[in-house]
């Protein structure tokens, strides 16, 4: 069965770059982050209930190989065919390593030093005010929506956006600028609450530290509407090494 078959079968669809959720002009990082997050959902070790999990991940794998190759890319896009006897789609080729060449595990040094660059950054000024615009200056959306945000970073947040808001960057929303003592309170309710289960789980599990802070960071953003998938794509973007170059190297599948 040929790739363009294998993702009708598996992913309902037999455009490449539907399977991956990106538009056939998506660029070299967008088709490459489309994969990555697409991949996260199929892998076999984060689906275990799924029996087509190991195909969908192999299969996934050869769509990226097509659609991060220059020339197999120009070949489907201009006759929508995929050269199945290329190197890169060899059927012994162990697709998991493929994929740890890519996106290396990440580690919690990884975590501190993105937190670390990010906080104070244009970056995240950027991040705030478009969640800000977003949400109507709503605090609690805010705060859910911002990569790394805590109880903690709140003041300092209400400051960058009160500071945009004084300049006339932002307009100023009635949600944020008369925001309730009460509604300020429930919030501080609830992360004192994550908060709590999260020391009371360190306990339960006998967990270090250093697994704890993982976990709190792991919980704290797949609440996010914004995603854990989108704060592994900025570690990934900054911390993950770059593909090497495709090899026609013949190992066992996975």
């Amino acid at each position: 069965m040929g790739l363009l078959d294998q993702c009708e079968e598996l992913f309902k669809t037999s455009n490449l770059y539907d399977v991956i959720g990106v538009t056939n002009d998506a660029s070299e990082a967008e088709v490459r982050r489309g994969y990555y997050k697409v991949s996260l959902q199929v892998h076999p070790d984060r689906s275990p209930g799924d029996g087509q999990a190991t195909a969908k991940f192999q299969t996934l794998g050869k769509v990226y190989a097509v659609l991060s190759d220059k020339d197999q890319r120009a070949i489907y896009d201009e006759q929508g065919i995929v050269d199945e006897e290329s190197d890169s789609l060899d059927q012994d080729r162990n697709w998991e390593e493929y994929w740890r060449t890519m996106f290396p595990k990440i580690t919690l040094q990884d975590i501190l030093n993105f937190e670390k660059s990010y906080k104070d950054s244009e970056e995240e000024k950027h991040d705030l005010m478009r969640v800000y615009e977003e949400h109507k200056g709503d605090m609690d959306m805010i705060m859910e929506n911002v990569l790394c945000a805590t109880q903690e970073d709140e003041p300092r947040i209400r400051a960058v956006l009160q500071c945009a808001i004084d300049s006339k960057v932002l307009l100023a929303h009635k949600a944020f600028t008369n925001e309730s003592a009460k509604k300020k309170s429930s919030r501080k309710r609830k992360a004192d609450k994550e908060r709590k289960e999260a020391e009371e789980m360190q306990k339960e599990m006998g967990l270090n530290s250093e697994d704890s802070l993982v976990a709190m960071i792991k919980k704290n953003q797949k609440s996010k509407e914004a995603g854990f998938n989108n704060f592994m794509d900025n570690l990934e973007a900054k911390y993950c090494k770059k593909r090497p170059s495709s090899s026609s190297g013949r190992k066992g599948k996975k």
